[in-house]
C-alpha cells in the first residue's frame, strides 16, 4: 500500500518534537503550556504518534491534541484503534508481560474513544517531511519501512542508514522506542525526542521532548525534560482497567520489566539518560 505522505512548507525558527503522548492529558497540558510560552506556533509542533495509549484519558487527550492544533504522523496504536483491530500493533513479543498489560490498555482506550477521534485518526499521514535550515526532515514513528520497528541509540547505523537513503533525508524524526537519543554518523542525524506519555526508564517521573532550531541558518537541536502533574495522571489510572504496574511507572520512572530493550539500554535502568 502506498504511504500517505504530507509535505510541509520549509519551516523557520523552533520547532518542537515529541512522541508518545499514551492519553496522558496532563502531559499534553504542560508540553501545550511549554510551546506557547516559547511561542512556537502550533505547525510547528510535531508528534511522532501513539498519542492513544497507556494512559487513562484517551479521548480527552485527542480532543486537546485537536484543539492545540499541532502536528502528528499515525503511530501504530492510531492505525490499529481507526482500523477497529484486535490488537495494538505494537510488536511486543507474544506472551510477554508488555503484551499482556495492552491487552488491558487496548481495549480500554477503544471504549473510551469518540467517533471524532477516530475520524481525526484517519487524516493523519504515515510521514511527515519538511525542509529546516537547509536541511530535509522526515518524521517515521518506529522506522520507514516498519511503523512498529523498535529502532534504538545502540541499534546499528546500517539499519538507520537505510532510512535515510529510502527517504533521501539528511534527518530522521523517530518514535516508536520511548527512549531519547540522538545518533549522528555520516553527515546524517537520526534523532528521538523521547515520550510525554511515560517516564524514560530511567528513575524519574519526568517526560522528554526535543527542540530543533534553525539559528544562523544551521540545524541545531537539544533534549529537554519536563515535569507536569504526574500524581494526578497515575491517579487516574488506578481504575480497576488498566494496568497497574503502568500507574506506578508513571510515579517511579522506573519500567515494569525491560523486554523490548537492547542489552545497552536494559543497562541504564534507574542511572538515566546519556546524552
Amino acid at each position: 500500500m502506498d504511504k500517505k505522505i504530507e509535505h510541509k512548507k520549509n519551516l523557520k525558527g523552533k520547532v518542537l518534537l515529541f512522541g508518545g503522548v499514551y492519553s496522558n492529558l496532563q502531559a499534553l497540558e504542560k508540553l501545550k503550556s511549554i510551546a506557547e510560552e516559547e511561542n512556537i506556533l502550533p505547525e510547528n509542533c510535531i508528534c511522532t504518534g501513539d498519542i492513544v495509549g497507556y494512559c487513562a484519558q484517551p479521548e480527552e487527550t485527542v480532543q486537546l491534541f485537536k484543539l492545540w492544533g499541532a502536528k502528528s504522523i499515525a503511530g501504530n496504536v492510531e492505525i490499529q484503534l481507526r482500523e477497529g483491530a484486535e490488537n495494538c500493533g505494537c510488536d511486543f513479543k507474544a506472551g510477554g508481560r508488555c503484551d499482556g498489560f495492552s491487552q488491558l490498555w487496548y481495549p480500554y482506550a477503544q471504549s473510551k474513544l469518540s467517533k471524532s477521534s477516530l475520524d481525526f485518526m484517519k487524516t493523519l499521514p504515515d510521514n511527515l517531511q519538511f525542509e529546516h535550515a537547509g536541511k530535509k526532515v522526515t518524521v517515521v514513528h518506529g522506522s520507514y519501512f516498519n511503523i512498529s520497528e523498535f529502532i534504538f541509540k545502540s541499534t546499528p547505523w546500517e539499519t538507520k542508514s537505510k532510512n535515510f537513503k529510502a527517504t533521501k533525508s539528511d534527518v530522521i524524526i523517530a518514535g516508536h522506542c520511548g527512549l531519547p537519543f540522538h545518533h549522528i554518523e555520516e553527515n546524517k542525524m537520526w534523532l528521538n525526542p523521547g515520550v510525554i506519555g511515560m517516564p524514560a526508564n530511567d528513575g524519574s517521573p519526568q517526560v522528554w521532548y526535543m527542540i530543533l532550531n534553525d539559528e544562523k541558518e544551521k540545524l541545531s537541536f537539544s533534549h529537554h525534560t519536563m515535569d507536569y502533574n504526574y500524581t494526578l495522571t497515575s491517579k487516574l489510572m488506578q481504575n480497576d482497567l488498566l494496568p497497574q504496574e503502568y500507574a506506578r511507572t508513571i510515579i517511579t520512572g522506573i519500567w515494569d520489566n525491560c523486554e523490548i530493550l537492547p542489552p545497552m539500554e536494559s543497562g541504564w535502568q534507574g542511572f538515566g539518560i546519556p546524552l
